[in-house]
């Protein structure tokens, strides 16, 4: 008898800390990667903000060349693997959109990077394009900023 007491004791506590486990990995879980603070906003609007700084630059002092070699092919598909990851692990509309858009980015560089014979005048239209993108993702990203607050008072 006492055996079966101190059994229900034990299999009791495993299945308190197995709901206060699952608790802490759906709060953990709450399909919000960038909203949860406005540090990633800000750091998402400064990181493209830049990127659009030097697509817009280079086209304006006429450097159209792109780097055609294995490591920066391969950093482009690193790059691309972990941002499509990131879009589909949150269920966030504006976090999707913003990761879709460095997504696009991303493909493009590495599209023009595998691309050894690319015209000057594509990698033009690539830079002005790319830069308009990284801008878009900017304002994107800062549209994270609000949802942060909004997280906050639900407690999420």
């Amino acid at each position: 008898m006492d055996r079966q007491i101190d059994n229900a004791k034990v299999n009791a506590g495993t299945k308190v800390e197995t709901k206060a486990g699952a608790k802490q990995a759906s709060s953990y879980r709450s399909g919000h990667l960038m909203c949860r603070t406005p540090l990633w906003g800000v750091a998402g609007f400064l990181g493209c903000a830049y990127f659009a700084w030097i697509s817009f630059s280079r086209v304006t002092r006429g450097n159209y060349d792109w780097p055609h070699d294995f490591w920066t092919a391969a950093t482009y598909i690193v790059w691309i693997l972990l941002l499509a990851g990131l879009a589909l692990d949150t269920r966030c509309l504006r976090e999707r959109v913003f990761f879709g858009l460095l997504v696009i980015n991303f493909v493009v560089g590495c599209g023009l990077t595998l691309w050894s014979n690319v015209p000057p005048a594509n990698v033009r239209t690539a830079r002005i394009g790319t830069g308009a993108l990284w801008a878009v993702a900017a304002l994107v990203s800062l549209t994270t900023l609000a949802s942060a607050a909004e997280l906050r008072k639900k407690g999420v």
